[in-house]
């Protein structure tokens, strides 16, 4: 790794997330409010979804999102599938990327970055081989590599190679150009989705 660039990872990159993330709850305060509004009335309650994820060094956090799906249930009382419980504006809070405004606050407590691997469900820590388990070894992102590389859209596999070679990189250019990526892809639309699904694919290993 470039001095330069571990620098930056051990010593400048949690102080300018802090202060982005800072500054923009308090200039988007209007804008989070109003979503707290919209999504009320067009989605239910609760506001937020939550769930736990594990972060830096696999420690477990809590993260903060909008919802984007409807309670939607069958004749038995079981949940219906994503597809079924995302109505129009659920689909627009997602492609707009919006759903991800409250992992601030995640930013902020210093459980997330502004750029990083994003973080995945608990269930897929068993599931990891040694090199995959690596994407642990920085603070989970807002936006990532892969996020930038096709989101949703790609394989599992070609989003871990894409996470691993951003934790080999991180570096302030290199996190400029991913936040610079992102801004690209949220005003295309690009990659939200995987084909098949409302939401990306379940991991269930690496086959070797």
């Amino acid at each position: 790794m470039k001095f330069g660039n571990y620098l930056y990872r051990r010593c400048f990159k949690r102080i300018l997330d802090f202060l982005i993330a800072l500054i923009s709850l308090f200039l988007l305060s209007c804008v989070f409010v109003f979503f707290i509004v919209l999504v009320r009335l067009k989605l239910g309650s609760p506001i937020f979804f939550t769930q736990k994820r594990p972060g830096f060094r696999e420690q477990i956090f809590t993260l903060y999102k909008f919802r984007s799906m409807v309670d939607k249930f069958d004749k038995n009382g079981e949940e219906l599938p994503d597809a079924e419980r995302l109505n129009s504006f659920g689909k627009w809070l997602r492609s707009t990327s919006l759903d991800e405004l409250p992992e601030l606050i995640n930013i902020l407590k210093g459980q997330m970055s502004l750029v990083g691997p994003r973080p995945l469900l608990i269930e897929y820590l068993p599931l990891y081989n040694q090199e995959q388990r690596r994407r642990h070894s920085v603070r989970p992102g807002l936006t990532g590599w892969a996020q930038v590389n096709g989101r949703n859209a790609l394989s599992w596999e070609e989003k871990f190679k894409y996470d691993l070679e951003y934790v080999e990189k991180c570096g302030f250019f290199f996190d400029l150009k991913i936040i610079f990526l992102t801004f690209k892809k949220v005003i295309v639309k690009d990659g939200i989705n995987s084909e098949n699904s409302a939401s990306s694919e379940k991991f269930t290993g690496t086959k070797k």
